[in-house]
């Protein structure tokens, strides 16, 4: 039986996307959702009707999925073609979330804020605060420093510096504040905010249903074309701005004589049209690409690679963590860890022994890493075995949604952070 909803603790989330979209932070916020409404949580998730992939999807205004009920507000849909219909697209999120956070937020409860759209503790921490809930900011990313080193010239300048006095200020007046990752929450302390209220929660995948698929076991191989002697280079998800290529390439190009080392590219991204004309002027005919796989399918796509790589720009270190690790490390497989090789995965991965640490321009360590790999395929089934160990021991779905639960209840109990 449902407990009543009157006796159990008041959560409402805020985040432009949800469930059923598969953007990362729709995944998460999803995931964490349902993991509280379990845990006796009386959850609300306020989202947008939008749609990341698909601008024109529509989702319903109110609905309910695994005990969580979803409000979705009215924004405008200009979609991420252009600065200033993104822009209009946020702001309207802004409003339409105040109100409704104000319809939904209730004294003594907690809110959640997301960081999409970026700045979101900025007005939404307010109706929180009018409503007399704790505030919680979960920081995705760090904004608008992670948007200066993408390359977005208003971030570096005036409009930056008030974004970032803004920024500090909403986040030192939260109740507390939920990073992702070792560097961020070095960077969030900062910002003048107290360690005491900051908690490194990581983000985490579903390992029971992402779990290591053999070779010989694994249909997707012989469908895409791999043979069974084949060593398969994958990337997996979103390859972006963040991201570094041309390490890889340079790597591929060392490679490009070793006729049974494959390269198999799953997603999509800013760089991905990048990557397919690169291969076609290098003449690198060993890269296959295919399109993001169903959620359902991710055992055995993340399966189909040997050893996985991927990649974030090191000046990004601490504002962004790639989520995808933890698919990756579900499935069993080593990875290949390019960019600041004393950033948070590279740190894991040399710790724990399941992966490399190779700096951005350096494709001559990336080759290395594969042939090493190649040539031992115990050093490989090792290194995959302690993947999966890591996740089993470090980001167990259920342990860090337990900590999101402990979390939140020592956030209900606290005396509050400070005045408006």
């Amino acid at each position: 039986m449902t407990a009543d909803p009157g006796n159990r603790p008041h959560l409402v989330c805020v985040n432009r996307f949800y469930y059923p979209d598969h953007s990362a932070t729709s995944q998460m916020l999803t995931d964490v959702a349902a993991g509280l409404a379990a845990r006796g949580w009386d959850v609300t998730v306020i989202t947008s009707r939008l749609s990341y992939d698909d601008p024109g999807l529509a989702y319903p205004a109110r609905s309910e999925q695994d005990g969580v009920r979803i409000i979705r507000v009215a924004t405008t849909r200009f979609g991420r073609a252009g600065l200033a219909g993104r822009a209009a697209d946020y702001a309207s999120f802004y409003l339409s979330g105040f109100f409704a956070l104000l319809r939904h937020a209730r004294g003594g409860g907690v809110v959640i804020i997301k960081t999409d759209p970026p700045l979101l503790s900025v007005v939404l921490g307010l109706a929180a605060r009018l409503k007399g809930a704790k505030r919680v900011n979960w920081l995705q990313d760090i904004f608008p420093e992670a948007a200066a080193e993408l390359g977005l010239g208003l971030a570096r300048g005036p409009v930056g510096r008030v974004a970032r006095a803004l920024r500090n200020l909403s986040l030192r007046r939260a109740d507390h504040t939920v990073v992702i990752g070792p560097r961020m929450a070095v960077r969030v302390a900062e910002m003048g905010v107290d360690p005491a209220r900051i908690t490194e929660i990581q983000n985490f995948c579903d390992e029971t249903s992402i779990v290591p698929v053999e070779p010989s076991d694994n249909p997707l191989r012989a469908a895409w074309g791999i043979g069974p002697d084949d060593f398969v280079v994958g990337y997996s998800g979103n390859l972006g701005r963040a991201h570094d290529l041309s390490t890889f390439l340079g790597a591929a190009e060392r490679l490009r004589d070793e006729p049974r080392i494959r390269f198999l590219f799953i997603g999509g991204g800013h760089l991905r049209r990048e990557l397919e004309r690169e291969a076609v002027a290098r003449r690198l005919t060993s890269i296959l690409t295919k399109p993001y796989q169903p959620r359902e399918d991710l055992a055995r796509s993340l399966s189909v690679p040997d050893v996985h790589w991927l990649s974030l720009r090191p000046e990004l270190e601490g504002l962004i963590l790639p989520s995808k690790f933890y698919g990756i490390a579900a499935a069993g497989r080593p990875m290949i860890m390019v960019g600041d090789t004393e950033g948070d995965i590279s740190r894991w991965a040399t710790a724990h022994q399941f992966g490399y640490a190779v700096a951005v321009g350096a494709p001559e360590a990336f080759a290395k890493a594969v042939l090493q790999l190649r040539l031992d395929k115990v050093r490989t089934q090792n290194m995959g075995r302690n993947a999966r160990n890591f996740v089993e021991s470090h980001a167990r779905r259920a342990d860090l949604i337990e900590l999101w639960s402990e979390t939140l209840h020592k956030v209900r109990r606290a005396r509050r952070a400070s005045t408006l």
